[in-house]
């Protein structure tokens, strides 16, 4: 796909005009997308578009994932709840930046899926530790107990994400064609 983006300046990517209005309304998408998804319990988009971006923008997918995550907040309030989405996306975008970049599309279209619904599957036990610290006073041992009680929650997480996650590969595939076709008509 692309690195997207301007040289680098400073040892940093440098972020364009074009980039900041791209990555303001990629992170929009992803908030409507769950507002739109929000009767479905735990199924929605969040995690496809994730790996779409950092399949498309690598590290730079990072904006758009924190504008959703900074959305979130500001509409449904920075309250404890919120703070494991810090960590919770950014797990997602480290394991999608260690897939091959290279990878056969056959391949892809298997692993990507597989991908996205582990991270569903694994959205409660990610979630745990900060359940730990929050709510449960440093109690570890209520831990176990708060992530086999959500395993059905998660199952379904896992489930939706699987059949949506089927979608990463031509969104990523679309996305990347839009980012060279912009960077050839400059």
């Amino acid at each position: 796909m692309t690195g997207g983006g301007a040289p680098e300046k400073n040892g940093r990517p440098h972020i364009s005009i074009r980039e900041i209005a791209v990555f303001a309304m990629l992170g929009a998408l992803m908030f409507v997308s769950k507002q739109l998804m929000e009767g479905m319990p735990n199924i929605h988009m969040i995690g496809v578009l994730t790996m779409v971006y950092t399949i498309v923008y690598r590290v730079k997918a990072l904006i758009p994932i924190y504008v959703f995550i900074f959305m979130e907040g500001v509409i449904a309030s920075f309250n404890l709840w919120w703070i494991p989405y810090l960590y919770i996306w950014a797990v997602l975008w480290g394991v999608t930046m260690l897939l091959p970049r290279n990878m056969k599309p056959v391949k892809a279209a298997v692993v990507y899926p597989v991908v996205c619904g582990l991270h569903g599957l694994l959205y409660g036990t990610l979630y745990a530790p900060a359940q730990v610290i929050l709510w449960f006073n440093w109690d570890f041992s209520k831990m176990i107990p708060w992530i086999v009680t959500g395993l059905k929650w998660d199952a379904i997480h896992c489930a939706g994400n699987l059949a949506l996650g089927t979608l990463i590969l031509p969104l990523s595939e679309l996305l990347g064609k839009l980012e060279a076709h912009y960077k050839k008509s400059r």
